[in-house]
């Protein structure tokens, strides 16, 4: 990973080219690495979001933090994550900090068991349901260069067509 001067990243939105990026793993496990995942708390933390992919501030690392699933007040940071025993099947919404006033429903597994390293590269392994199992999905979806408005319904498309439009026209300057 390239030094990142964090202090100026933000949240992208759409439709920026990045959020599309397939992402890198992470080999270094550095104090940039830890750098990166601080000022990502704090940009999810400032949003309100439950979590938050590097691609979303434009660095294209496979990293991604997201609330605890046991505790509110804490933090989960899962690098390199992957997604294992996918169980059933839940229909809620999803919205994205990338894709403000937005929201789509998406069916997703009710259960899940991520694998994935700390910032001092151990492994992780824990199981998340519902609201955890959710958030781990869109989560690495960002990591696959994928987006909740790939998933959207032909009626979404249409209920969500105006904000879309008022995000592209922001992009484009």
């Amino acid at each position: 990973m390239p030094t990142i001067d964090t202090a100026t990243l933000k949240i992208i939105r759409y439709p920026d080219p990045r959020l599309r990026k397939v992402c890198e793993p992470v080999t270094r496990f550095d104090d940039s690495l830890r750098a990166l995942a601080v000022r990502m708390l704090e940009l999810m933390h400032e949003a309100k979001g439950v979590g938050l992919a590097a691609p979303q501030l434009g660095v294209l690392t496979q990293m991604f933090v997201c609330l605890s699933m046991t505790d509110p007040k804490e933090n989960m940071i899962l690098v390199n994550p992957e997604l294992t025993d996918l169980r059933g099947q839940i229909a809620g919404d999803e919205g994205c900090l990338s894709i403000p006033d937005v929201t789509v429903e998406i069916r997703r597994a009710a259960s899940c068991t991520i694998l994935a390293q700390d910032l001092n590269g151990e492994p992780i392994r824990a199981t998340g349901v519902d609201l955890v199992a959710r958030c781990w999905q869109h989560e690495c979806d960002h990591l696959n260069g994928r987006l909740i408005t790939d998933r959207m319904s032909e009626a979404e498309k249409i209920a969500n067509r105006r904000a879309l439009k008022a995000l592209e026209a922001e992009f484009k300057g």
